[in-house]
């Protein structure tokens, strides 16, 4: 892996969280906000991921960390995007020390996370009427419901299942990134931290901090 996502998930596992979203995780949830249906804003979602109550504040006392995790974020999140247009998407999947297997129920997890920002927009491609589109919903639906423990499926057709996750994972994501792409106006926004909006002095800063741009990334 490289250094700056060793970084990025040594940072994640670090904040005061009871269970603070590590790598993985945090890759399935960038997942899922990038083909989300519905535009969703990084003020909202990061606070998700570093779990600040309602005051919208990081848990960081220095604005500087404020900064380096919002662009650490960023920069995954571009590299993710980077990854689905240029059709070579590759999620971030733990890897079981025993057998090499990957292991793809944190980053499922992270990315029903994502879809539980907006679940009525995700309820609408489940009954979209493209089969394909609906085809992938269902498939992603039976790994988180299998993820959480949640499936009616029996162990033997668990199993058959399993095997076939990562590209499950992979296959579906491509559809709904081609989905979107395909929506009017549905159009991947800067993460976190970018310096390519225009943000006044005494505006909330664009990382989600809750303090003004001139006391924060400004």
């Amino acid at each position: 892996m490289p250094s700056r996502l060793r970084r990025l998930d040594d940072a994640l596992a670090a904040l005061p969280l009871d269970e603070p979203m590590l790598l993985t995780e945090l890759d399935g949830f960038l997942t899922g906000i990038l083909v989300s249906p519905e535009l969703i804003m990084p003020a909202e979602w990061l606070q998700s991921i570093w779990g600040s109550d309602d005051s919208g504040y990081a848990p960081f006392d220095d604005p500087v960390d404020v900064q380096w995790f919002a662009d650490a974020v960023q920069a995954r999140y571009n590299e993710v995007a980077r990854d689905l247009d240029r059709g070579k998407f590759q999620p971030i999947f733990d890897v079981d020390g025993r057998n090499g297997d990957l292991l793809w129920d944190l980053w499922i997890d992270g990315f029903s996370q994502a879809m539980e920002l907006r679940p009525a927009a995700w309820a609408s491609l489940g009954a979209s009427g493209d089969a394909d589109l609906e085809l992938a919903m269902s498939r992603i639906s039976t790994l988180i419901a299998i993820a959480r423990n949640e499936s009616d499926l029996d162990s033997m057709e668990i199993n058959a299942v399993e095997d076939q996750a990562p590209s499950t994972i992979i296959d579906g994501v491509v559809h709904l990134h081609a989905a979107r792409r395909r929506a009017t106006g549905f159009q991947a926004i800067p993460a976190a931290g970018s310096r390519a909006a225009k943000v006044g002095r005494n505006d909330p800063c664009p990382c989600g901090s809750g303090r003004k741009s001139k006391r924060c990334c400004g």
